[in-house]
C-alpha cells in the first residue's frame, strides 16, 4: 500500500493517510478511511469531551 492523499470533510484541506495508518486501520478492522485531518479530529474529540462534561450523573 502507498500513502494516500485525502481531503478533510470539515476544513477541506488535503492530508496524508500513511501506509502505517492504513495498516493500523486494517489491523483494527476499520472499513472506512478517515474523514478528517488530524487537527479536525482532535478538535472534534475536544468538542465531544466538552459537551459531555455537563451530563455527568
Amino acid at each position: 500500500m502507498a500513502d494516500k492523499t485525502l481531503v478533510c470533510k470539515d476544513c477541506g484541506k488535503d492530508f496524508v493517510f500513511t501506509q502505517g495508518e492504513q495498516d493500523f486501520y486494517k489491523e483494527k478492522g476499520f472499513d472506512n478511511e478517515p474523514q478528517r485531518c488530524t487537527e479536525c479530529r482532535q478538535a472534534k474529540k475536544q468538542q465531544r469531551n466538552n459537551n459531555n462534561r455537563g451530563f455527568r450523573r
